[in-house]
């Protein structure tokens, strides 16, 4: 079976729905990853609700959503996601940067509490089950799908996500900030030799230096980490809202022209590694 992704959600920070953000979506972090007919959900971010409305309509009972972490853009789409709230389906929620201290669950209820919404954490009636763990462990889904993880360099913790299955690998790194002039050696590391790594693009080199402490990164810097660690390509990702069309065409033209399996990533994107 093929490891396949689909991006639901590809900006940063928050939601633009607007007509200046049509080519490349204005939906907040939130993927999805095909291994047949289970499926992991990388991120809660708004995108969320059309693949919630996507795993109803394919009957989908079991799910897995692995979070990079909770600052809003990446979990806010979580209460509209409509199969949490049906009793025949199961959602096991994992985190990888709150462990020893509130914990997913909290986090999570905390959002949907009075006065932030209307309906609290409880009313979801699927088989909830909540897991914190400790960024750079590794687990698997299934027997056959192999997690590794890494912390990344974010305000209040972030975890990177390697998804292995067959041979083949998808990395997930998104919120990082990079040091000028120092590869993280965490991202180095789960992300060699992958088929593709996804990584955080929010800033040009431009607007980099006076963004420093964000907690975001370049694309250019992507690059250098994937060629040095030999990964075959690498999608731009967590777009600045700032950023619209006409501004991510460019952009990726550039990318693209400083190595040639850099490109940007667009809601509904599909891609697949490996034989179905």
């Amino acid at each position: 079976m093929a490891l396949k992704v689909k991006f639901w959600g590809v900006r940063g920070s928050i939601a633009c729905p607007s007509a200046h953000h049509i080519k490349y979506g204005g939906n907040t972090s939130c993927l999805e990853i095909k291994v047949g007919d289970r499926r992991l959900v990388l991120d809660a971010g708004t995108g969320i609700r059309g693949l919630g409305q996507t795993f109803l309509k394919d009957d989908v009972s079991q799910i897995h959503i692995l979070l990079t972490h909770t600052h809003w853009d990446h979990i806010n789409g979580f209460p509209f996601f409509v199969p949490a709230y049906d009793p025949r389906r199961s959602v096991h929620i994992m985190a990888g940067h709150l462990r020893g201290g509130e914990g997913i669950q909290n986090v999570l209820a905390a959002q949907m509490d009075n006065p932030m919404f209307p309906v609290p954490l409880s009313a979801m009636q699927a088989k909830m089950r909540f897991e914190d763990f400790e960024a750079g462990m590794s687990f698997n889904i299934y027997d056959d799908v192999h997690v590794r993880t890494a912390p990344l360099n974010h305000p209040n913790g972030a975890t990177g996500y390697r998804i292995e299955h067959a041979g083949h690998a998808i990395c997930y790194v998104s919120d990082t900030e990079h040091v000028p002039g120092k590869m993280d050696q965490n991202i180095l590391g789960l992300i060699e030799g992958a088929d593709l790594v996804i990584y955080d693009s929010t800033y040009t080199e431009e607007e980099f230096p006076t963004k420093i402490g964000w907690g975001h990164s370049t694309w250019n810097e992507g690059v250098k980490l994937c060629r040095a660690a030999g990964a075959k390509s690498m999608a731009i990702f967590h777009h600045d809202p700032e950023h619209e069309d006409d501004f991510m065409d460019k952009l990726g033209e550039e990318a693209k022209k400083e190595w040639s399996e850099t490109f940007v990533a667009r809601e509904g994107m599909e891609l697949s590694y490996g034989d179905d």
